[in-house]
């Protein structure tokens, strides 16, 4: 959904040939080289990721943007984004127009309001936890 470059993609397909999954259409994926990566991936994942038994999601597709988001949500409960981050990256993506996000988009506005506002940082930031642990429960 536009986070990782194509690059990060072929590292990926290297990634899971050494960690034991294989198919042909990772091997061709993880034989990509740097320069074509950026035109090969688009046309390459779809097949790899289906013969693998996995999803692959159209970039514009709802599903898709519901499938990052619950990434996200994941990325955010494992430390590795804070509340805030996880908040601005949801609204800076699918601002208010994407119904499973819009809580989340609220709340980003509620960061952006707090010395004005009833509520402090740590209850926001308690309120985003709860909505990404809804959302990646939601499999």
């Amino acid at each position: 959904m536009g986070d990782a470059r194509a690059s990060d993609i072929v590292n990926a397909a290297c990634d899971a040939l050494v960690a034991g999954l294989d198919s042909p259409g990772l091997r061709i994926l993880a034989a990509c080289t740097r320069a074509e990566a950026d035109y090969d991936v688009h046309a390459l994942l779809p097949e790899a990721l289906e013969e693998l038994g996995l999803t692959f999601y159209p970039v514009a597709s709802e599903a898709g943007q519901e499938a990052a988001a619950r990434a996200l949500a994941r990325r955010m409960l494992a430390g590795e984004l804070t509340p805030r981050e996880f908040t601005f990256r949801i609204h800076q993506r699918h601002g208010h127009e994407l119904a499973l996000t819009e809580r989340l988009a609220e709340l980003d506005d509620e960061y952006d309001t707090l010395e004005y506002g009833d509520k402090t940082a740590a209850q926001v930031d308690a309120e985003v936890t709860a909505e990404a642990r809804r959302l990646a429960a939601h499999l």
